[in-house]
């Protein structure tokens, strides 16, 4: 049984373009079960038609605080709702949201919702990287709002990037978990590692790889909603997150994130390594900027820590998984890895096809286990392969 089913939905829909994939939002979610009820600001209507929602959703849609000469009770329709759901949230109604504004009937609402409340963003990638949306996202998570993070692709602008509203799917994903959580990994917590290090040559140059850890921060994410307790250990990234349960720790060397995961080892009952970490350093760092000259330069390496390695010596009874990145004998390097590094799974991936690796929303990787398991995940999204991840490692856990 759909755990919406049977749940009262409130959906807010504000003036954004992505406002017209709401009537196929609306429809699944009655097609799971749940009661809807829509209110749209005035600006939504100009992108989808009040009675295309009302029509699928099977209730009337409230647009204004007076209508027909009646006035529309937001107070009575905070406290129907089982949770509040604003898709797309506009980075205007993001601010009013913040700054407790109610210059409309949705906001009205919103302000007197005694219910859960989640918001989907959707604009362009400029507003969504400016600082005053950012302030605004961590205020709404500040009163305990549950923000459903942004796609990455192609925007109504023509630009690239990301601030696209979210899936339709991962929406229902997330209603479902929130409304009926998976929490099969409760009471413990968890250590991952994730993006690259860098280790420097001089103040100004730095030898590094293309990570941006976007794997290792949704695994995090996918772990800490199952109810673990999460330490991401994050190299330099542009991403971050905000998921409740996940306590970063920045670090920049391959030696700060050594130190960072041996000091919490012992707390930790599941390690997923997933740091593109740097095998090799420079012997000698020098602390002025090398000056180019006319001779050429060679420079001396050493290795660095093997974490995971390291840590796996001391495994126990903990839960150890890895990540392995071939370009060749994929199958044979990643499974050498997996008993010569004490994991219980490896993740074997690869750089080279399209839409593989580093820096890609998606991913194709193949999971192989001490138990002669071997899963393979076909190419799909980062954050669904996490909780396939964090699904396998539940299993394992409570077995």
């Amino acid at each position: 049984m759909s755990a919406l089913r049977h749940q009262k939905i409130l959906l807010g829909v504000t003036g954004s373009i992505a406002a017209y994939k709401c009537g196929e939002l609306v429809r699944l979610l009655v097609k799971a079960g749940a009661e809807v009820k829509v209110i749209m600001t005035q600006a939504a209507t100009e992108f989808i038609s009040p009675l295309t929602l009302s029509t699928l959703s099977k209730n009337p849609v409230i647009t204004e605080m007076w209508e027909d000469d009646e006035w529309n009770q937001h107070v009575e329709m905070g406290l129907w709702a089982d949770h509040m759901l604003i898709a797309p949230a506009t980075a205007h109604t993001l601010a009013k949201m913040a700054t407790g504004l109610a210059d409309n009937f949705l906001l009205a609402t919103y302000l007197s919702a005694k219910c859960p409340v989640s918001f989907a963003p959707a604009m362009d990638l400029d507003m969504w990287k400016h600082p005053s949306t950012i302030a605004n996202i961590k205020t709404l998570q500040s009163y305990g709002h549950t923000m459903i993070d942004v796609g990455d692709g192609e925007l109504a602008s023509g630009l690239r990037g990301r601030g696209r509203l979210a899936e339709l799917e991962d929406i229902l994903a997330h209603l479902t978990d929130v409304m009926s959580p998976d929490l099969s990994l409760a009471r413990t917590t968890a250590l991952v590692t994730a993006g690259p290090t860098r280790e420097h040559l001089d103040p100004v140059r730095f030898l590094s790889n293309p990570s941006t850890g976007r794997m290792g921060i949704a695994i995090a994410e996918a772990l800490a909603r199952r109810g673990a307790e999460v330490t991401l250990v994050l190299g330099p990234s542009a991403l971050s997150t905000s998921q409740t349960g996940v306590h970063t720790v920045h670090v920049t060397t391959a030696a700060e994130m050594y130190e960072a995961c041996v000091s919490r080892h012992d707390r930790a009952d599941i390690c997923v390594f997933t740091a593109a970490v740097a095998d090799y350093r420079p012997a000698m760092t020098s602390q002025q900027k090398i000056k180019k000259s006319s001779a050429d330069m060679s420079i001396e390496l050493e290795r660095t820590e093997d974490i995971a390695a390291t840590l796996g010596k001391s495994k126990g009874s903990r839960i150890h998984v890895g990540f392995a990145l071939e370009t060749q004998q994929g199958e044979a390097n990643a499974k050498r890895k997996l008993q010569q590094k004490n994991f219980d799974y490896i993740v074997l991936n690869s750089p080279i096809g399209p839409d593989e690796g580093f820096g890609s929303v998606t991913n194709r990787v193949t999971i192989y286990g001490t138990d002669n398991t071997e899963t393979k995940i076909e190419l799909k999204d980062k954050r669904l392969i996490a909780e396939d991840i964090a699904a396998l490692i539940a299993t394992k856990f409570t077995s």
